[in-house]
Parts: structure tokens; sequence; C-alpha cells
């Protein structure tokens, strides 16, 4: 007989094996964990997951576990539900949607070449030593117009998240508490990476244009407090789901060369005569954007999010109570079995009308920057693989991300060389 902390040692050990088994192994629906005192349910249904989020807020919210990032997140939209929320959430998805992003394609393939031509510089790299900082200077580019942030500033807001990242996955469904030296050193660590994060902020903001996303957020009144916190969360979010995504990206064109030959075709039809990505041809990338959907599928950045029952209610069949917290994972669901065909398998021919797939949530609260993300994952791919060539990666295959916030990358190396074509030739 299960008893209320019964899951909990499984669950910290590996949660993406316990909750693909405890989610792909039972019935649909809504699948107990016990996590401690307050129950949580897994939601295993996707029918359920739009009802869900579109539920009325003082019925189903967002609740005591996103409410633990808050030390960091601070009232940023994130933490936001209500009028309020809306209002910032219009704004951000004013700057962020792609029909928007697109007007800095220019910018954003130029810092990509940049980064290729350090990679083949250097012959071997790790994918995920490159993509969070290049995911951090195009998030920069959306929100402030264009690109302001130096590479000091940049490998600070790096390592601050890196500082703090597991230390917040621990406490999100930690049940004890960890004691008073523990609780100190996450004190010292958490405000070491603050005062970093902030200090980073401050010199961004000075950099604005006149019509970026701060703007905009300023002119809805809002305090320096809430447009730190709001800044902040843009660039936390936006840089570290975003390029943890991106390294899985390289690593399947390096463990495919003939996908990565394939891009290259499609990257060629789509430049122009002066050598640079045209947007109504980037728009029509088939095989690049099915490269982008199938890594989502695989490596969700946010690969878990919850919502906290506040009245007594009915989801599906079954009566939850107040206080119970839903927990809907992209990772489990996009690897169902029963949902998708040869789940666990790298596939650009599949179908994603299923409400399975929610890389980016779903309902409401989409992210806003899904927009940014899915066009500068695309962008990655062509414009690297139309310059270069990866000869393997090791390991291959490689070992399943770390759970943390988001899900990180295992160590790999990839190499690199130069792709002779018209184009590369002609820069040379």
């Amino acid at each position: 007989m299960p008893h209320m902390f019964s899951d909990v040692r499984s669950f910290r050990h590996d949660p993406l094996s316990f909750l693909l088994a405890r989610g792909n192994s039972n019935p649909m629906g809504l699948q107990r964990l016990h996590l401690g005192p307050a129950p949580v349910f897994l939601v295993t249904d996707p029918a359920l997951i739009r009802p869900i989020l579109k539920a009325p807020e003082d019925e189903i919210g967002k609740g005591r576990l996103i409410k633990k990032l808050t030390p960091v997140f601070g009232q940023s939209s994130l933490m936001l539900h209500g009028d309020e929320h809306k209002r910032r959430r219009a704004v951000l998805h004013k700057h962020m949607a792609r029909g928007n992003v697109e007007r800095y394609l220019p910018q954003m393939c130029a810092e990509i070449r940049a980064v290729g031509a350090r990679l083949a510089k250097l012959g071997t790299f790790d994918p995920h030593d490159f993509t969070a900082a290049l995911a951090l200077r195009t998030i920069c580019i959306a929100v402030f117009g264009r690109q302001v942030i130096s590479h000091g500033d940049e490998e600070a807001l790096v390592q601050a998240v890196g500082m703090i990242e597991d230390d917040l996955a621990d406490d999100m469904f930690r049940v004890m508490p960890i004691g008073p030296w523990g609780w100190l050193r996450r004190k010292r660590r958490r405000g070491f990476a603050k005062l970093a994060m902030s200090t980073v902020v401050e010199r961004l903001r000075s950099g604005a244009n006149q019509t970026s996303a701060l703007k905009d957020l300023e002119d809805l009144g809002l305090s320096n407090q809430e447009l730190h916190d709001e800044i902040l969360t843009l660039l936390l979010a936006g840089h570290h789901t975003t390029g943890t995504t991106a390294a899985w990206v390289l690593y399947h064109m390096a463990a495919d060369r003939d996908l990565m030959d394939a891009i290259a075709d499609e990257a060629e039809s789509c430049t122009g005569s002066h050598g640079e990505l045209r947007v109504d041809d980037v728009r029509k990338a088939e095989r690049s954007l099915a490269l982008v959907k199938e890594v989502c599928r695989l490596y969700p950045g946010a690969w878990w999010f919850s919502r906290e029952v506040l009245k007594t209610t009915t989801v599906g069949n079954q009566t939850v109570k107040a206080g119970t917290s839903l927990l809907i994972c992209p990772w489990q669901l996009q690897r169902d079995p029963r949902l998708w065909d040869a789940p666990n398998e790298f596939s650009l021919n599949r179908k994603y009308t299923s409400d399975a797939y929610i890389p980016f949530g779903a309902g409401p609260r989409t992210c806003a920057g899904m927009g940014v993300a899915m066009l500068e994952l695309q962008l990655l791919a062509l414009e690297i693989a139309a310059s270069y060539r990866f000869a393997g990666v090791t390991p291959n295959p490689a070992p399943w991300p770390k759970a943390s916030v988001t899900l990180i990358p295992p160590p790999m190396s990839i190499s690199i060389s130069l792709r002779q074509t018209s184009r590369t030739l002609s820069v040379a």
C-alpha cells in the first residue's frame, strides 16, 4: 500500500524515467503521485490539458510549485494572473511573435554566423557551451530591439543561472528541509547570482531602443522593480530553454550527415544574391522546421509545468480537492507510445496535430516567446548547415538530458569543418 512519501525516492533519483514509467504504464487521466502530504496528480490524458489551463483562475491557478520560483523571478508575468498578466502578456506577444521578430532576421543570422566562425576555429566543441549564450544574444535582440549585451555580461548571466538552477529544481519537490547549513549555502549562492543578474539587467535597460518591449512595458506604468523582474524573466526563461533545445538541434545534425546536407541544400534555396537568408523562403523551409519541431518534441525545454486546484472541482470524471497540484509533463506526453509511433525515435515525418504536442505549453498561457524560439532554432540549423559540416558527435547515441529547471544536455563533442559552397567561398 503506497504511503504519502512512497514516490519521493524514485522521483528524486531519476524524474524523467519515473514520470515516463508512471505516465505511460497506467490508464490515461489523472495519476496520483505520492510526493508528500500535499496531493499531486500527473495529467496523462492530453484531452484534459486545455480545460485545466482554460479554467477560471479562481478555480485552478498557478499554485505553490510555480511560486517557489518567486525568489528569482519576482512579480513578473510568469508568476502573475488576471488582468495584470494579460496586460503584460499583450506587450510580450506583440514584440515576440514570429511575424514581428522576423524583422530582426539579419541581426539574428549575423550572431549565428559569428558563433559558427568561433566553432570552426576550435575544430571540436560541446554545443551547449555555445548555444545558451547565443540564445541570450537573440532574446536581447527581440526584447531590446538590437544586440546590447556584452560578452562579459553574457557570461555573467549564464554563470549565474548555472549557479542556482539545480537549487531551484531541488526546491520544487523537496519534502524535508535541507538543514540550516544547506539553507545558508543556497541563500548565499542565490544572493551572488541575483546581484550579478540585476547588474546585467540594469546595464541592458540603458541600451534599449525606443520601440523595444522594455519601452512598452514602461508605458504600462510598471515600477522599476517590476520592470527588472519582467526583463530578468525574459532573459532567463528565453535564453535557457532555447539554449538547451538548440544543443539538440546541432546534435541531430551531427548524428545524421544526410540530414545536415539536406538542410544545407534548403539553406541555399533560401539564400539571396547577397548571401542572406530571405524571410519569405525561410517560412517555407519545411525540412529545417521539421527538425526543430521534432527536437522540441523529444527535448522540450520546459519539460513540466503545474497548476493548483483552488476550489474543489471536477477534472475529467474525477473530483479533485482544493490544494491539489496538477503536474503537466510535456516530456512524458510527447513520449507516450499510445499517442506517438516509436515515441523515442527521431523522425522528420511526424504529424503534430495532437493535443499531446505542447513543448511551449497550451491555451491562454502558451509561451509568449514561442515565435522567437522557433525562428532562432530554424535559423541556427540553416546557417550552420549552409557553411559547415559536422564529421560526427560523441557520444552517439547521446545520454538523456539532466532534469533540472530545464532539460540540460549531457556533455557532447562535435567535430566541425568548413563546407565548400559558393557562399563560403565568396566570404573567404
